[in-house]
């Protein structure tokens, strides 16, 4: 790898000084910023937390800042020791409660100096990790073209997803420094072979909470509105003004599960969005499929999902409803399915409201287990990461069973796809929970 001559020059320096010298990061930063680089000091015993992969450095791990001016929102600092000594580099944001992000450890900058304190050479190198971890994983492929790019915390650029629809790249930004790069990341991304468009969505919420102002973000790009897109070998009319960045790739196994084990059933898909699960269950064998979701531009995709795959309509129907009056109407028939998916919109998006969040999830699920067959499978669903990451969503299900009086057995448990990797120093970024339960 070749460095640039004044960073080769510093670590000749470094090198020829001693014998024993060793190059450090603050050395990098002393070439590469001869203004020099603001230094945050992590309180005592903090250290190890960071060093260990922890990638967001929250406000009251800080001890104290060194150097002048202090730090803006997008600037690059040091993170150090409380000996001053840098352990890493990240990107500040004087907003947040998150004020770092780390985007390199020191052992990680001296084996790759010539990202250190360099956002445009980083991102190329995770964005093409990213690539690379795809191809792996056998995505794209003839059968998917559907998939996820970039995780955030699991593929190391915290605050940036990127899911790619066919020739289409949906960038997901949730961080001040995503924004502030934002030409870098769309140059990244427009290198990947196959891909002609780009869709950049702004995490309106999630900005705002990085201090941002939101009039300057304004998106002027031209860009499509639909795409078609094909996943397991089922295509699908995608919206890219739908909800998220358009599609659920992170369901994609669990929707190949279901359609190996619905041959012959009767199926119900509660929230059904465009049809995912619904469509596999069709394809799969099962005898009539019924779809339920409340929001009409959805079900008209869902529709219109059918017909681009040549179903037969008769054995597929989608309904307009709210899920908990559906499944009320069904259960005082006593009317039952086969198989019932439930996968409900997030219900906790933060860990203050997990209490009434499982009181809502008991509910729907104790509805859903009421219209399930003797015998029957409920898969069920939280899509909600303060609820996966408390671990009780199994006994909101236990509780949701006595409220029902029936008896469940786990069949299968799940989470996201393959494609959305976890950093296991930073769990939060499990968040989906997939649970098939038998119904007895």
């Amino acid at each position: 790898m070749l460095l640039p001559s004044h960073l080769m020059r510093s670590l000749s320096l470094s090198s020829s000084s001693s014998p024993t010298a060793r190059t450090t990061l603050q050395d990098i930063a002393s070439s590469t910023c001869p203004r020099g680089v603001v230094k945050v000091v992590l309180k005592k015993g903090k250290t190890q937390l960071f060093k260990h992969g922890t990638p967001m450095v929250y406000s009251g791990a800080v001890d104290r800042i060194i150097g002048k001016p202090p730090p803006k929102t997008g600037d690059m600092v040091l993170v150090a020791d409380g000996t001053e000594r840098p352990i890493g580099w990240g990107i500040y944001n004087s907003a947040s409660m998150f004020c770092i992000r780390l985007m390199q450890l020191e052992e990680e900058a001296l084996k790759d100096p010539i990202c250190a304190l360099n956002m445009e050479k980083l991102l190329q190198l995770r964005i093409h990790a990213a690539v690379d971890l795809r191809k792996h994983l056998g995505l794209p492929s003839v059968s998917t073209d559907a998939y996820r790019l970039v995780n955030s915390e699991g593929d190391r650029l915290s605050g940036l997803i990127v899911d790619i629809f066919g020739d289409v790249a949906v960038v997901a930004s949730s961080a001040a420094w995503v924004e502030k790069y934002r030409p870098e990341i769309e140059a990244c991304i427009s290198g990947i072979d196959g891909i002609n468009h780009i869709n950049w969505r702004q995490s309106i919420e999630m900005l705002k909470e990085e201090g941002l102002d939101l009039s300057a973000l304004k998106e002027v790009s031209l860009r499509p509105v639909r795409v078609k897109v094909k996943e397991n070998g089922i295509y699908y009319v995608v919206s890219l003004d739908g909800q998220k960045t358009g599609f659920y790739a992170d369901q994609r196994e669990s929707r190949r599960f279901i359609s190996t084990i619905s041959e012959g059933r009767r199926v119900l898909d509660i929230c059904c969005y465009i049809g995912g699960f619904a469509l596999n269950a069709v394809q799969g064998g099962a005898v009539h499929v019924t779809g339920v979701d409340s929001s009409l531009p959805a079900l008209e995709l869902a529709k219109e999902n059918v017909a681009l795959n040549n179903l037969n309509p008769g054995r597929i129907s989608f309904l307009r409803r709210d899920a908990t009056e559906f499944m009320k109407d069904a259960a005082s028939r006593n009317e039952s399915w086969d198989i019932v998916i439930l996968d409900p919109p997030k219900l906790a998006p933060r860990r203050t409201v997990l209490r009434n969040a499982s009181g809502m999830y008991r509910n729907l699920n104790a509805l859903a287990m009421m219209v399930t067959k003797s015998g029957g499978l409920l898969m069920t669903c939280s899509c909600s990461g303060a609820m996966t990451q408390s671990g009780i969503f199994m006994r909101v299900l236990q509780g949701a069973a006595s409220m029902a009086g029936r008896k469940v057995t786990v069949v299968r448990q799940a989470g996201a796809a393959c494609d959305h990797p976890v950093d296991p120093s930073y769990p939060e970024g499990a968040y989906l929970s997939n649970i098939v339960l038998r119904v007895l």
